[in-house]
């Protein structure tokens, strides 16, 4: 039976190179960016930053993928575009869901950790993720139901039973409000006093994600990311042997903005006793007319 799905899979893997490319011309397109990338404004908050390289690489991909399998056969949430008003709703219709510069903090200030993050989304359920770590020049890729793989290499979840033994990511968000960051930084604390071993973060969700499908950590959890943050990372996590859950312990929810991936159950258990959990506003929520 022929594969549906392998030739937007393969095609994601190399249009993410391509995306890619546009932040690494030459050495580095981050340290050359300053003269004309590199025109910072903000969205959400003064520290949810966007340049003009996030709107020109997010262009790049959907219109390479408009290009290759037709214009109006596919849905898009693009994470530019919704911040430009298009709706951020997840239908049956083959959706392509993409963060085209994740760590654009990381991207203004030259800190070395940007992905380019695709997936591919048929009836709600992720067929596919591709993150590319430019800086790294590593290709995580993952299908549902056929592993998880860095480089065309296998790759597997860590296989660390004791929480004492772990690392755990975890990111501080771009929303400060006080009492939210209050919140963040008591669940830190708890984790820290479990003890753990440490605490850590890239700067980029897809990468983080990325770092548990490795086994380089052992779980990564947040409130207030977005779906185009994690849905790549989401299906090389679970390939790679881990699991997905809301950080209330319920189902995982593309949508919710609250996820916990970890290695294994014991772990993400025990971390989610120490979390304090904030409200958000989910991704699908209706927008408000103002």
């Amino acid at each position: 039976m022929e594969d549906p799905w392998q030739k937007a899979y393969d095609f994601a893997v190399a249009v993410a190179r391509k995306a890619g490319a546009v932040c690494l011309e030459n050495v580095s397109e981050i340290r050359k960016a300053g003269e004309s990338e590199i025109r910072v404004m903000t969205k959400s908050s003064t520290v949810d930053l966007v340049t003009k390289t996030d709107e020109r690489v997010e262009k790049i991909i959907i219109g390479s993928l408009k290009e290759e399998f037709g214009e109006g056969t596919h849905c898009f949430i693009g994470e530019e575009s919704v911040a430009k008003g298009e709706p951020c709703i997840l239908t049956d219709k083959p959706t392509w869901i993409i963060d085209p510069v994740d760590g654009t903090t990381n991207f203004v200030h030259g800190f070395p950790f940007v992905a380019v993050s695709i997936a591919f989304a048929v009836n709600k359920e992720l067929e596919f993720g591709v993150v590319y770590s430019c800086l790294e020049d590593k290709m995580y890729k993952a299908r549902r139901g056929k592993g998880a793989f860095c480089d065309d290499e296998p790759i597997e979840v860590s296989d660390v039973k004791d929480i004492n033994q772990s690392i755990i990511i975890s990111e501080h968000g771009t929303d400060r409000r006080p009492e939210k960051v209050t919140k963040i930084f008591s669940t830190m604390q708890k984790n820290l006093c479990i003890p753990v071993h440490g605490l850590r973060g890239s700067g980029t969700a897809a990468t983080n994600m990325c770092l548990v499908a490795t086994g380089a950590v052992e779980a990564l959890f947040e409130i207030g990311i977005h779906c185009w943050d994690i849905a790549a990372g989401a299906v090389i996590v679970k390939e790679a042997g881990g699991i997905l859950l809301d950080v209330d312990g319920g189902p995982f929810d593309l949508m919710s903005r609250r996820m916990i991936s970890a290695n294994n159950e014991t772990i993400a258990k025990r971390i989610i006793k120490e979390i304090e959990i904030f409200p958000v506003v989910r991704d699908d929520a209706p927008i408000e007319k103002k």
